[in-house]
């Protein structure tokens, strides 16, 4: 009898492992379960397809995109690269001659959509971390229209990915090439954002874009801990759209710059508290600290070599403190704290955060 006890008792508290697994990520978060959540993504390489014209007969080749991007076509041509063709799919329009044919067949360009090609023969991967995503997504917002993907190569313009209206979403592989790209120097990309250069970005970059669509971060007389909230919201829905994505992927930090970020929370806090900086609306002393840079100043010695504070680090303070505040509020909703209007000082109280 006992031995069945035993072995019953041992069933149960197997179940009960995987049921709290299955809920959870490595980090402990809940995960969503949307396995009832249909989701219809449709993804294009338009970039491929645009390097496929044949560059001694471009008008036939831009009748056929216009098929099948009716809707994308002239606003690439026009809007985002400026060449002023409006539909004249002519060889001999100047758009044409001295714009589109040169970004085709250019050995620079050619050479970029090369890399392209090279790091994304397929975008099977990415395109499953968007559907992760964009179920996630219409799991929290149920009626959120899911747009189309369009793959679009830029020329290294330093658009990374966009909204062009709710139903076609545009993401340019060429700032998504790896650390190992030799021309990102070249058009101005520091080092620090490393990080938003690589392939497993991409969720990050896309969901991020469009939370910024319905809330824009708004610094104009704000106050530190104003901003610092914006930005603690945006990493919350990052967290809850992307679940079980490392935080040195979601903030776009170094390993080194979380690692160093969890061992001095309490320090971080109170800098801003000694410094008088969390209610001040300076913009040139607070906005350092809601923004990507190279470190945070004035935390670590300036003859540092290595700096381990990044630049934006008030955007992980501000996840800590809406995370506290979630805690507190466990009936909230993601849609209720995204279009709350708590005053900042009273969102913190209520948060009753408490740095370790």
């Amino acid at each position: 009898m006992t031995k069945k006890i035993h072995t019953l008792l041992t069933a149960l508290s197997l179940f009960a492992l995987i049921a709290v697994t299955a809920g959870c990520n490595s980090s402990g978060e809940k995960v969503p379960d949307v396995s009832g959540v249909k989701v219809d993504l449709q993804t294009f390489r338009f970039d491929k397809d645009l390097y496929a014209i044949d560059t001694n007969n471009i008008a036939p080749g831009l009748q056929q995109l216009a098929a099948k991007y009716p809707d994308f076509l002239n606003y690439f041509l026009d809007t985002l690269m400026a060449y002023g063709i409006r539909g004249n799919y002519n060889d001999t329009v100047q758009g044409i001659r001295n714009g589109l044919k040169p970004f085709l067949s250019f050995k620079d360009y050619a050479d970029l959509q090369d890399s392209i090609d090279m790091h994304y023969p397929d975008t099977k991967q990415t395109d499953e971390e968007l559907l992760k995503g964009f179920k996630n997504l219409k799991y929290y917002f149920a009626t959120y229209p899911v747009p189309k993907v369009l793959y679009v190569n830029l020329g290294l313009s330093k658009w990374a990915s966009f909204p062009l209206d709710s139903s076609v979403f545009c993401i340019a592989l060429d700032m998504f090439l790896g650390d190992h790209f030799p021309h990102y120097k070249s058009v101005g990309l520091h080092d620090y954002l490393a990080a938003h250069r690589r392939r497993e970005y991409i969720p990050v970059s896309v969901f991020s874009a469009l939370y910024k669509g319905y809330h824009p971060f708004q610094p104009d007389d704000k106050t530190l801990l104003d901003l610092v909230l914006q930005r603690g919201q945006e990493q919350y829905f990052l967290h809850k759209i992307l679940p079980g994505k490392p935080d040195s992927l979601l903030f776009g930090f170094t390993q080194r710059q979380v690692d160093w970020c969890n061992a001095n929370e309490a320090l971080v806090y109170n800098f801003f508290i000694q410094q008088n900086l969390l209610y001040s609306k300076e913009a040139h002393a607070i906005m350092p600290y809601v923004t990507d840079g190279p470190f945070a100043k004035n935390f670590e010695s300036p003859s540092a070599v290595i700096k381990s504070t990044p630049g934006n680090v008030g955007a992980w303070l501000g996840y800590k403190i809406v995370n506290a505040y979630m805690a507190q509020h466990p009936k909230t909703t993601l849609a209720e704290l995204l279009s709350m209007q708590a005053d900042p000082a009273r969102f913190l109280g209520e948060a009753k955060y408490k740095p370790k």
